[in-house]
């Protein structure tokens, strides 16, 4: 059995972003994870005798060009040489636009593609490796004319940086169609750039790997490198576990809680489940307390009390670390009778915000709050008129949750 190790979009020392990173006792273990990631990679191949490792780009993160960071690859790849594993390389579009990625020799045992394409065999084995890298950081034609046909007799493997049709979060790099791939001949087609892991065809193999480690909440999940197992003509594949930490979306359903100390009981049960279900050595969670309970509004009214209670069960999980704590209850029902206080000051502050003045004034307060901020914070939280409305629209809904939730937690 010949194992090949396919992996994409490590974007060394690009920096992880998360509220948990305020705490020095994490910060250490983020700031080097991909790092670490890296080493795990090039530690299974050592450990399992993998006849090769393939990254289809995007070893680099464009912002990054430190040499700390070429030396600190350089030293993985010779441990790969020294273990006489060989390595195929295309360079994606943050390589590409990374002049550090060029600045330097690899080892001998690392072949990386060029913008005209070609193919490699794997050593005296019947595998040919083909691949095409990125000449500059836009590639806005489809890369596929470049590959030549396939290995007659052989077990063809395409290595490609590209989005593909598109994806959700990514700009367009290399399009191509799963049917023009499928059509090309190729038994494996090992792409990057694309950070979630997807398989989208089995005959023949069409997978993205993902990133190896997520880099913030909007990459949640367990995060991998995909190994080949190849014997005669037969692909398998299987996922390889290597994020020190991932990035998980967690809902909590507090709609039974009776009391404080059921709430208490609910969430310590549900975190000690996150901790069980983590496959890496820490995660990162944005909890969300969910359900119909009429508790609702104590819940929210006490929400500072309720934060620092999760991060305090999460930290005795050991593994668990909580980057943001939403709350999305709502109470089942309201009290018989609509004529109470705060009801009527439900209806009350609905009217007030759908006025003009209110409306114009709120506006102003909120353009004075964005103009203290600096540009690059102002353009991210309003880049354009829409997302203004949008930040004062929910603005105003919280204040109003808030406003009510005190009256009803302290109503009960």
């Amino acid at each position: 059995m010949i194992k090949i190790l396919h992996t994409a979009d490590l974007h060394l020392d690009s920096p992880l972003k998360s509220l948990a990173l305020k705490d020095e006792r994490l910060r250490e273990q983020i700031q080097i994870a991909t790092r670490t990631a890296l080493n795990r990679l090039v530690q299974y191949c050592i450990d399992e005798s993998v006849s090769a490792l393939i990254i289809a780009g995007d070893l680099f993160d464009g912002k990054e060009r430190s040499a700390k960071t070429a030396a600190f690859l350089i030293s993985a790849l010779e441990r790969l040489r020294e273990a006489e594993v060989p390595v195929f390389y295309v360079k994606g579009n943050h390589d590409a636009e990374n002049p550090v990625a060029g600045a330097f020799e690899l080892p001998g045992n690392v072949h990386v593609f060029d913008g005209r394409g070609g193919k490699v065999q794997l050593a005296e084995e019947d595998i040919w490796i083909h691949g095409v890298s990125f000449r500059d950081k836009h590639a806005p034609e489809s890369l596929l004319p470049k590959y030549g046909p396939p290995v007659a007799g052989a077990v063809n493997i395409g290595l490609m940086h590209t989005s593909l049709s598109g994806a959700s979060g990514h700009d367009p790099y290399a399009p191509c169609t799963v049917r023009q791939l499928t059509g090309h001949g190729f038994d494996y087609w090992a792409l990057g750039h694309v950070h979630k892991r997807e398989v989208y065809s089995s005959e023949p193999w069409i997978v993205m790997p993902g990133i190896p480690q997520g880099r913030d909440i909007g990459e949640f999940g367990p995060k991998s490198a995909t190994l080949l197992k190849i014997e005669g003509s037969n692909i398998e594949i299987e996922e390889v576990p290597v994020a020190p930490v991932e990035f998980r979306v967690s809902r909590c359903d507090v709609s039974d809680v009776a009391d404080d100390e059921d709430l208490r009981k609910c969430i310590h049960t549900h975190l000690r489940g996150e901790a069980a279900a983590t496959n890496s050595d820490a995660a990162i969670l944005r909890l969300s307390l969910v359900g119909q309970t009429e508790r609702a509004w104590q819940i929210r009214r006490d929400a500072d009390v309720w934060e620092e209670t999760i991060r305090d069960l999460a930290e005795e999980t050991g593994c668990l670390w909580v980057e943001k704590v939403e709350l999305d209850v709502v109470v089942d029902s309201e009290v018989p009778g609509a004529a109470n206080a705060v009801t009527e000051l439900k209806s009350i502050m609905s009217e007030l915000r759908r006025e003009e003045g209110f409306q114009r004034s709120a506006k102003q307060e909120l353009d004075h709050l964005v103009s203290l901020l600096p540009p690059d914070r102002r353009q991210a939280l309003t880049p354009d008129e829409a997302a203004s409305a949008k930040l004062l629209e929910g603005i105003t809904d919280q204040a109003a949750i808030s406003m009510l939730a005190l009256m009803k937690g302290a109503s009960k």
